[in-house]
């Protein structure tokens, strides 16, 4: 068993996240994963992510406050307990528009081992 106490997890910083902040909760240097990894972020007001895809698929749990994920096709908004799955290689942007802070778990799959 591994634990990670919230007081105690680190900041991570992927790129064209612009006000939020990201913290690993399991897997990377959060501990030991063979599968996944956990994160969650906070968004700020106006916090977003920029339009991207990666090859890894994604999925975000609303923990607090409201969340709007585009795919540049498709515009959602996600309230609290609301989750989204986002397909490998599909562009996704989040977004805060409001004036409260949000709060989103993520849980990724580990990128494949060389």
């Amino acid at each position: 068993m591994h634990v990670t106490r919230f007081k105690d997890a680190k900041p991570y910083f992927p790129p064209g996240h612009n006000d939020m902040r990201c913290l690993r909760l399991q897997g990377h240097e959060a501990g030991p994963a063979e599968q996944l990894w956990l994160g969650v972020s906070q968004l700020l007001p106006g916090g977003h992510t920029s339009l991207d895809a990666s090859q890894l698929e994604k999925y975000y749990v609303v923990l607090e406050g409201e969340l709007v994920v585009e795919n540049g096709a498709e515009r959602v908004v996600l309230q609290q307990w609301d989750s989204c799955r986002v397909a490998p290689g599909e562009k996704r942007a989040l977004k805060n528009e409001t004036n409260r802070a949000a709060t989103v778990l993520l849980s990724m799959p580990l990128p494949p081992k060389a």
